[in-house]
């Protein structure tokens, strides 16, 4: 029988980051998808069953303020958006905090901004929180700080923010889930991808969302950090059922990014050969 490769690269799987984005957590009048979330927290409580540790890096928020705000289109002034933000980030973890604990979840709020990855003790702090919910057995739901982030602290999109906290967790795998199918080139999605070039990058485009911000090019990146460091990274559709107990089950849906393959090391020569 034909062995099955991603099956057996996610094999082994134990922690995971699996990133939402807004366009799949709102409707298109940026109401909070209350009936896709409770989709979502069933998948993750499917996988806590399974004994697999699961951090949620989620968007959302300035799209489920804007909707109680009354605000038609995301407003350019930053102190709106991040007043949007504060009211739609409350929003979002009651709804959040209502469907995992109808699960028997607990969950956790963690919001950082980019300047952790300049402040070693910052870094520290929110990696030993981190783990310290994992030990728990809290599921830490993470998003940037908006409220108060300001141009020189955000992260902008959370792919990378998603990526950052893969490397705090120390994550096997790192899932994004959009409303598209994968990496798309030539009008078909790409199964598998072995290295993110200069010509793939160039390929992928921003954002086609008012509501939304980065668009394939963050999601290469967010894909190029974690590959580097070993790490497979998946993006995929995150409206298709059951996309994540399918992902980890080794389906081909979705795009794999491969890390790159380990070097050798000639133990009669005491040195590493490719």
């Amino acid at each position: 029988m034909k062995k099955n490769p991603r099956k057996e690269l996610l094999r082994n799987v134990r922690r995971v980051v699996v990133k939402v984005g807004t366009s799949i957590l709102t409707t298109n009048t940026n109401r909070l998808d209350t009936s896709y979330l409770e989709e979502l927290t069933e998948e993750i409580a499917a996988l806590r069953r399974k004994n697999q540790q699961v951090a949620l890096v989620t968007s959302g928020a300035i799209a489920a303020g804007m909707k109680i705000l009354g605000l038609t289109e995301r407003p350019k002034k930053l102190s709106v958006v991040q007043a949007a933000a504060a009211v739609g980030q409350s929003n979002l973890m009651r709804t959040y905090e209502r469907l995992f604990r109808e699960q028997g979840l607990v969950v956790g709020q963690v919001l950082l901004t980019r300047d952790i990855t300049q402040n070693r003790l910052r870094y520290l702090n929110a990696q030993g929180t981190l783990k310290s919910l994992f030990d728990l057995g809290v599921i830490p739901i993470i998003n940037e700080n908006d409220a108060v982030a300001v141009e020189e602290i955000r992260f902008g999109d959370n792919d990378t923010l998603s990526a950052l906290v893969a490397q705090l967790v120390d994550a096997d795998l790192l899932i994004i889930l959009s409303d598209v199918d994968g990496f798309i080139s030539k009008g078909k999605v790409v199964l598998e991808v072995s290295a993110i070039s200069p010509s793939l990058m160039a390929e992928a485009g921003g954002s086609k969302s008012e509501k939304t911000v980065g668009g394939m090019a963050t999601k290469l990146e967010a894909a190029r950090m974690i590959t580097r460091e070993g790490k497979p990274v998946i993006i995929a559709n995150g409206r298709h059922k059951k996309i994540l107990e399918r992902i980890l089950a080794g389906e081909e849906t979705g795009t794999l990014f491969l890390p790159p393959p380990a070097r050798k090391i000639d133990k009669s020569r005491n040195k590493r050969i490719k």
